[in-house]
């Protein structure tokens, strides 16, 4: 199903908004976890809204999460969104982003090679101060 298809499933009112995107390395596995109530969360480099000139997402909105295929796989809405540095990221936010053993060593594993990769695309470094943006989220529709 398409995106547009499932948000109008979900939604009649032509005045609320919603963006569509899939998540960065692994798309439809990140789409299945959160699709399962398992992956609650995320986040990106800070630096990438400030490159793209792209606002910040903001509590309350909504997200047709695709998959590798731009298949819609669910609908969530923004719980909580906050900055904060790599090295301060909680134990907290790595369970609720839900990937392996949900614990913030592989978190750290996962991320900074997935960083690293994501800013040598604009000759940039990994750096554990680096900002990041993180989300929280729920499903709201699937």
């Amino acid at each position: 199903m398409k995106a547009e298809e499932m948000w109008n499933k979900y939604c009649k009112d032509p005045s609320i908004s919603y963006d569509t995107w899939s998540f960065g390395g692994d798309p439809d596995h990140l789409a299945k976890l959160v699709a399962e109530g398992i992956k609650t969360a995320t986040c990106s480099a800070y630096v990438f809204y400030e490159l793209e000139d792209e606002k910040l997402p903001e509590e309350g909105e909504y997200s047709v999460i695709l998959d590798s295929q731009d298949e819609a796989v669910c609908i969530i809405k923004t719980t909580r969104v906050y900055i904060e540095s790599y090295h301060n990221i909680s134990e907290q936010h790595a369970y609720k982003e839900g990937e392996g053993k949900r614990t913030l060593e592989e978190w750290r594993k996962i991320h900074e090679k997935f960083f690293t990769e994501e800013l040598k695309s604009v000759n940039l470094e990994f750096n554990e101060d680096m900002k990041l943006v993180c989300e929280e989220f729920e499903v709201v529709y699937q």
